[in-house]
């Protein structure tokens, strides 16, 4: 199983979820994608498209003042 980050850091939405769909395709079930962002928008939508494409979110933290890092475990 590999891991793959993205850093979509100073990015605007919708561009780490646009980026994050593109990358965990390339990925084979089991391996996760490491997101690192820092636009408050996709606190919510990444989550939330993770769980409606069938893949499990298996870290959410908080990194600094507004930045952020969300690992998903493809389905």
């Amino acid at each position: 199983m590999k891991t793959l980050t993205l850093d979509t850091t100073g990015k605007l939405c919708p561009f780490p979820l646009i980026e994050a769909k593109k990358h965990i395709a390339e990925l084979n079930s089991g391996d996760t994608l490491v997101i690192e962002y820092d636009c408050a928008q996709a606190t919510e939508n990444l989550p939330r498209w993770a769980v409606e494409d069938g893949h499990q979110v298996t870290s959410f933290k908080q990194t600094g003042d507004a930045q952020w890092q969300i690992s998903i475990q493809k389905g």
